[in-house]
Order: C-alpha cells, then structure tokens, then sequence
C-alpha cells in the first residue's frame, strides 16, 4: 500500500524544512511513503528545499489558489500509484507525527475519509467569535452532509484512492466543504481524530478578513448544497412565495365579502406575481433536479475514467472486512 503525502504551497520556506522532516517515514500497513509539494507559484525557495528535501515538486508558474493546488496533487499522486493521500499544509500548523494516526481507519477498512479534528475551541491564537463561526461552519456543513463531524474545516485529511475517484472539486475557493458535502451526499465512511495543531506562523492567505471567510465558505456551502439537494432549495421557495402569495387574495375576498368594493387590485396584482415566483420555483426545482441525475451519471462515466486511467480502486471499508469463499459442494459418488 502506497501513501502519498501532499503539502499545497506558497511561499513557505521558513516552514517547510520542519513540515517535511516531521512526516513519518515507516507507518504499520503502509508499504511506501512518498512526499509530494504543490509549488503553487512561490517566488522564494519553497521549490528548491521541497526538492533538497526529497519530495515529488509541482510547480505551478503563477497562483492558482489552493484548490487547484489539490486536485492538481491528487491527481499526480493517483497516477505515481497513490492508494491513500493525505493533505497537510506547508505553514507548519497541522502535527506530522500524527499521520500514522489519519490513515490508520483507511488501512484498517473502518474510513474512506479522515480529517483532524483541530479541536478548535483550545486554539489559543482563535478568538471567541472565530471558535464560534467555526463551530456554526462545522454544523452548517454536517446538516447538509448528514455527517457529524466537529471539525469540518480542518485541512489535515487522508482519502482512500477510492474516495478520490468519487469526489470531484469544482470549487475554486477551498475544497475543504465541498469535499465534506459531496462524501456526505455520497454515502461515503468518514473518520475524525483529535489533533493539537502547532503554534502559528503566519496569517492564513485564503481570506483577508473573517467576514471574506464567511462570505466565500457560505457560497462553497450552498452550491454544493444545489449540487446535491436542489429540489429541496426550490421547492421551499415554492412554498414560500406560495404561502405569502395567498395573503393578498384572502385580503382581497375578505374586503368583497364585508361589502368594501373599493379598488383594491393590487393585492390580486401582488398575489399573482407571488403565485408566478412560485410556479418559477417548481419549475426550477424540476430542473435542477434533473440536471443533477444528469451529472450524477456524468460523474459514474467519470469514476469509471478514473479507474481506467489510473486502475481499479476496492473501497477501503469492504477491504478491511473479512471475506469468505463459499464451501465447495461435494460430488456424490457415481
């Protein structure tokens, strides 16, 4: 069994000799380990110490955020024969020594995802209000994921080889939600183990303040929502726009039936245009849902690409179990 570890970076010279010397090198169960660098466009000697160090280089020759930055590494780390990846971060933040810990569920069949749990409300350096929004964040996720997970966010993770060819990253922000969403959605077993993170380093480089963080993270959040659960989105709308759309129409009988038969069409101009957003809404919804059968068999066509290309994945959960050939039917004599 092959492990590739992949640490995404930018700029991240004065960590990543300690990020590299720290992972593991023999962990039970795994076979070989190979350290991978995503170079995302780093103007220091990110590139050159990845290289010193012995790690596989990819070197992107302009930013291209850091969820390019996974895909790109998921998808060299398959094709060089990757049967788990784990993520890590090139800052230091995530305990490398904790690695034989993540994959342990995907070796012992028990996961097909593990992600670190930061367990954020001991981050010292994480005020109240971001321990709060990231505790809000992890239960936004788990309701649309049906997982119940307490650190959704967490970058430290480890896929199976084959929930990588279930999951499929569209989001260009971070694919630390939609990943989750889209495991959730999919049925797929997914592992947490508590970590203590390292002190900080630097500032994070995906926001430039918390509220840019919550704005782009509720984006990653609903459309991977809509990606997977549309009729309902649109058929709450309906509903919506229904209900307050009769309260025009109730006015308007109600002001008939007491005898006031004064100008009052604009509630039924109010009601009907209410009553369209509704319609509009269930149209949409049967729509959308219907593209999304449409892209659920678009991503079959796809796993099965994935497998050709770079060979057959077994779910690591079916592997770990124990499997038993049936007992051979004895001939009767002639």
């Amino acid at each position: 069994m092959k492990l590739v570890v992949q640490v995404p970076c930018l700029n991240e010279e004065a960590t990543l000799e300690t990020v590299l010397s720290s992972i593991p090198r023999h962990i039970d169960g795994i076979d070989e380990i190979e350290l991978l660098v995503i170079d995302d466009g780093s103007t220091d000697r990110t590139g050159e110490i990845a290289h010193e160090l012995g790690a596989v280089v990819l070197r992107h020759p302009r930013p291209m955020g850091l969820a390019q930055s996974f895909r790109d590494g998921v998808e060299l780390a398959l094709s060089r024969g990757a049967d788990i990846v784990v993520n890590t971060d090139g800052d230091n933040q995530y305990p490398q020594e904790r690695i034989s810990d993540l994959v342990a569920p995907i070796v012992n069949g028990e996961a097909e995802i593990v992600i670190g749990d930061r367990q954020t409300h001991k981050i010292e350096h994480f005020s109240g209000f971001k321990k709060t929004m990231q505790k809000f964040g992890s239960w936004v996720v788990n309701k649309a994921a049906g997982t119940d997970l307490p650190d959704a966010a967490s970058g430290f993770r480890a896929y199976s080889r084959y929930s990588l060819y279930r999951l499929n990253i569209v989001t260009k922000f971070s694919y630390c939600m939609e990943t989750i969403i889209q495991a959730g959605n999919k049925r797929l077993a997914i592992a947490s183990v508590e970590i203590d993170t390292n002190p900080k380093t630097r500032e994070s480089r995906l926001f430039n303040s918390m509220g840019e963080h919550m704005m782009k993270s509720g984006q990653a959040i609903m459309r991977s929502y809509i990606m997977f659960k549309p009729w309902n989105i649109f058929a709450m709308l309906a509903a919506i726009f229904a209900v307050i759309g009769l309260i025009p129409f109730v006015r308007y009988l109600f002001l008939m039936a007491s005898g006031d038969h004064g100008n009052h069409y604009q509630s039924l101009l109010l009601g009907t245009l209410l009553m369209v957003g509704a319609f509009l809404s269930l149209a949409l919804g049967v729509l959308s849902d219907l593209l999304r059968t449409n892209r659920t068999l678009q991503e079959q066509a796809l796993e099965h690409a994935k497998a050709q290309r770079f060979g057959p994945a077994i779910p690591a959960v079916a592997a770990g179990r124990a499997v038993t050939e049936p007992a051979p039917i004895a001939k009767e004599n002639a």
